[in-house]
């Protein structure tokens, strides 16, 4: 850390020139760029300023840090200042006497934010505050701080060393924490620091998962697995937080963690002794996690395709739905509208429609770059999404379509991870992440899908938009059973994820055949949840009372083409639900096809039937899947039959009511 600070960026009387933080931090940015250090002395200080509005950078114990990654930083650069009067940095415990300014280039390499790290964690040392209090002159509190210099009473024993010495003893409780915070060189660490010295203190063996600037490196499954409880001290999202689920959790800010990590392992604890557990019912993020070390290539693949459908999502849904509105407030001549932007009368119903047209044609245009982008992200993380987008967008100039952007997702993740493996001098990583890796790999990528693989890709992108729009007859209808099969197979899963892509691709160059393939699948998929939440009330004997409750939140969620409403009966019976969700879903595919049925919304359910081409047929037809989904599931469970008991016989619902009863009246018996 030598070249870090030095004496010249030391002010030991730093009261004298300032009484605010603002101006503290002034006094000691102006230090830095005496030294070449900072480039732009205001451009910095308002990076500075952006970062204290995020969170007020003063902790407990007297210490202020505010801290900042600027492009105005040409070095990695730390400055300290010592106020005997204290100013205020917004901790609870009052103002700070011991400041430090850290300044940290917009591409710091992973070297020097470890350093910075470090000194995080150092502060958390009573030891070290109290040395850097009483030093007297500003060489000597550099080479402190350098770790130049020992701290006083350096003959006791080191808390390493202590804790060596002491018998070893079975921890009785494990934790396991992750800390972050928006900045991830401070308080991320510190907080790191503060959990682990508390949990040596309340004799806790605690692990902790820095995610941070410099990157993270997952805790280990088994740690996790044997883990008694959880901690979380983030101010940013927890990367694979799906690993804790179902564990006793802490969840708070990251200065709850430097400020108070005594009680919140006490907390941890109490939660763990009452029985209470996390369980995150979303869906885990396809790209926290995707692609770990232990996967095959298959299951990474789908990682990382599923990573760009599921972010693609959300602007299908919102684009088709506007460009369906349009259409339906102004017609199918809506799309010839001249722009908004040159021509919109505020009373006019056909301005408005055509509003919402052109906002949803530009949602809808990102479609194949997000996915794209996404799927190198899966791959790749953040490099992964300069060269995705890049790649995407060139698939849509090509008129690769859908294809098109797998193809540049799966292409720009495996330039950026082929870049990464090269190794590189220590003086230009700096400039990997900001300037190298974007560069090179958008260039390899377009190089790619402009003359290589993307007039291949396009020509099977228009194969396949023709043989949609030549479908007819059995054709049809034989695609129409086969998209049903797949969005009612693991409803919601990887197989309906896919399926509901092939349709949605479709939708980027609408045809005839795109739209009827489109409808298939939307009514095909909404068949599960309403065949359960209808089986639940004709034979409601056949499912517990926690089914039966399910299957009344299940007739929204089925009208609004949300399959994953029967999963809770999946979960429950999956040998019965899930053929005779797939029967009906087959059905609802086949009949959609064969009536023509259209339709522009990639999402809605019965609220966009407006929009539908043969509204009333397409209702039929989803009215004839769910119905023999559910005389399939009726069927199923009524034939399940169980051990004897006595001399009569009861079926799995029966039983399971009975089970439920029993559980409810059991008292303990002596032996």
């Amino acid at each position: 850390m030598t070249d870090m600070i030095t004496a010249d960026l030391v002010d030991l009387e730093l009261d004298l020139s300032a009484e605010t933080k603002e101006a503290a931090a002034r006094s000691l940015a102006e230090r830095m760029v005496a030294l070449g250090r900072v480039s732009d002395l205001e451009g910095f200080l308002g990076d500075v300023a952006a970062r204290e509005a995020q969170m007020p950078t003063g902790l407990d114990g007297g210490i202020g840090i505010p801290h900042c990654r600027s492009a105005h930083v040409t070095e990695p650069t730390l400055a300290f200042g010592r106020s005997a009067r204290g100013i205020d940095f917004g901790a609870p415990d009052g103002p700070a006497d011991l400041i430090f300014l850290i300044a940290a280039p917009a591409g710091a390499d992973d070297a020097h934010l470890t350093i910075l790290s470090s000194l995080a964690r150092q502060l958390m040392d009573a030891e070290f505050t109290d040395a850097l209090r009483s030093v007297s002159d500003p060489a000597s509190a550099a080479a402190l701080i350098n770790g130049d210099e020992p701290a006083p009473d350096a003959g006791q024993p080191s808390r390493e060393e202590a804790t060596e010495e002491a018998p070893e003893e079975a921890p009785a409780f494990r934790i396991v924490a992750v800390t972050s915070c928006p900045t991830g060189i401070a308080h991320t660490y510190m907080a790191a620091e503060a959990l682990e010295n508390a949990a040596r203190e309340a004799g806790v063996e605690l692990v902790v998962e820095t995610q941070g600037s410099a990157g993270f490196a997952r805790l280990d499954p088994a740690v996790v697995a044997a883990a008694d409880a959880v901690v979380f001290a983030h101010d940013v999202p927890v990367r694979d937080k799906e690993r804790f689920a179902g564990k006793p959790t802490v969840d708070v800010g990251v200065k709850a963690g430097i400020n108070r990590p005594a009680a919140l392992i006490a907390e941890a604890r109490e939660k763990a002794a009452r029985g209470e557990v996390t369980v995150d019912a979303k869906s885990p993020s396809p790209v926290d996690g995707a692609g770990e070390s232990g996967d095959g290539y298959g299951t990474k693949l789908r990682k990382w395709l599923m990573s760009g459908v599921s972010y693609m999502v959300p602007f299908v849904a919102a684009g088709g739905l506007l460009i369906a509105l349009g259409f339906a407030i102004g017609g199918w001549k809506i799309d010839k509208a001249p722009s908004v932007a040159e021509h919109f009368i505020w009373t006019d119903h056909t301005s408005w429609a055509a509003l919402l047209f052109q906002i949803g044609g530009l949602a809808f245009a990102f479609l194949v770059p997000v996915l794209a982008g996404y799927i190198a992200y899966g791959m790749a993380d953040r490099p992964g999404l300069v060269p995705g987008f890049v790649g995407g967008s060139v698939a849509v100039t090509i008129n690769a379509g859908f294809l098109g952007g797998l193809a540049a997702g799966l292409i720009a993740g495996a330039v950026v991870l082929g870049i990464q493996r090269v190794r590189i001098p220590t003086v230009l990583r700096g400039i990997m992440p900001v300037v190298v890796i974007p560069l090179i790999s958008s260039a390899v990528v377009g190089f790619l899908m402009f003359l290589v693989v993307g007039k291949p890709i396009a020509s099977l992108q228009s194969a396949l938009t023709d043989w949609l729009e030549g479908l007819s007859g059995a054709n049809a209808i034989i695609l129409g059973v086969i998209l049903g099969l797949m969005m009612c197979f693991d409803l919601g899963g990887p197989l309906n994820k896919v399926a509901y892509a092939f349709a949605v691709g479709g939708l980027a160059h609408p045809t005839d055949g795109s739209l009827k393939v489109m409808a298939a699948a939307m009514a095909a998929g909404m068949v599960p949840p309403l065949a359960m939440a209808l089986a639940t009330t004709v034979r409601g004997r056949l499912f517990t009372k926690t089914e039966r409750e399910n299957g009344k939140a299940a007739w929204f969620l089925g009208a609004s083409f949300i399959t994953e409403g029967a999963i809770p009966f999946a979960a429950a019976d999956p040998l019965r639900v899930i053929p005779a969700s797939m029967a009906g879903g087959a059905v609802t595919g086949a009949l959609s096809m064969a009536f023509g049925c259209t339709l522009r919304a990639p999402h809605g359910g019965v609220f966009v039937v407006p929009l539908i081409g043969q509204p009333l047929l397409y209702l039929v037809a989803i009215a004839a899947g769910v119905c023999v989904s559910t005389a399939v599931v009726v069927v199923l469970k009524g034939a399940r039959k169980t051990a004897p008991s006595g001399s009569g016989t009861e079926t799995g619902a029966e039983t399971g009511a009975a089970a439920e009863a029993a559980d409810t009246k059991r008292v303990p018996t002596a032996a």
